[in-house]
């Protein structure tokens, strides 16, 4: 992964047009995005959505990481998916393949299809954002709107637990490493060398939580009927609000065509062996 956007997670948004657009353009991007994958008849429109997140990932820098999420969430579940859907699903009437024990229906495939490359349009669209967002840009996008500072604090914290986890995770493993902890091996070696990883991790969190309370309370978090300062600007560009329309249009766009093909009215999509 490139280095600038691995900096990215802690100090500034990641370099190049993602990293300067505004956040909330990019997770509303994300939303209409997955919403667009959903209304759509088939899976074509969320498989071409995902080619272009990986063509996206790779623009960013972060390919490597984004593939290996990718793959990693996407192959176990178009598998367990194919066999619960594919092979029992009742809407199944066109049979595929013959098991013997059990046939392969054309119409549970397609379902399995489109739930896979929906959840999949969903995750890789809000790791992208993540990615190439400082989450305290975002808290600052919210706050500017109007939005309540405790969300915004909710948000943050929430976003950021999982990278402050894996921060401490890794210091802490090297310090156990450097004191002659076997951390490698075997699966079994690396079970064992987890297991003292567990206290040191939940007791730094508990002191982080505690610090943080303690901080936010000092500076005055829960005040009321005073108007608070950002440290973070975000802007709002001529290109962010193109964007932005531009992403609504599209979506407008897509659920037309969609109903449109539900009702019969005009076909979009292909009929795979007969069925839409």
């Amino acid at each position: 992964m490139d280095e600038r956007l691995r900096k990215a997670d802690s100090v500034h948004d990641a370099p190049g047009a993602m990293g300067r657009a505004n956040p909330l353009v990019k997770f509303l991007g994300v939303f209409l995005m997955g919403l667009a994958a959903l209304v759509w008849p088939d899976f074509t429109l969320g498989l071409v959505i995902v080619a272009g997140l990986f063509v996206l990932a790779w623009r960013v820098g972060c390919l490597r990481a984004f593939s290996k999420l990718m793959f990693g969430f996407g192959i176990p579940m178009a598998i367990m998916l194919m066999f619960i859907q594919g092979l029992y699903s009742p809407k199944n009437t066109i049979v595929i393949a013959d098991f013997g024990f059990a046939q392969l229906g054309l119409q549970g495939v397609l379902y399995a299809s489109k739930i896979v490359v929906t959840v999949l349009v969903f995750l890789g669209s809000f790791y992208i954002a993540n990615k190439t967002t400082y989450i305290g840009s975002l808290v600052a996008a919210l706050t500017q709107i109007g939005c309540p500072s405790k969300l915004g604090y909710l948000i943050f914290a929430s976003l950021n637990v999982v990278p402050q986890m894996q921060r401490k995770t890794t210091v802490i493993r090297q310090a156990q490493s450097a004191r002659g902890l076997t951390t490698g091996g075997s699966l079994v070696s690396r079970f064992k060398a987890f297991l003292p990883l567990i206290g040191p991790v939940v007791m730094s969190s508990l002191s982080d939580a505690q610090e943080r309370g303690m901080t936010l309370e000092t500076r005055g978090f829960g005040i009321k009927g005073v108007r608070r300062t950002n440290y973070v600007k975000v802007s709002w560009t001529s290109k962010d609000a193109v964007a932005l329309w531009s992403l609504i249009a599209v979506f407008l766009v897509v659920l037309v065509l969609s109903i449109l093909d539900h009702t019969g009215m005009f076909p979009v999509t292909y009929p795979w062996g007969g069925v839409r």
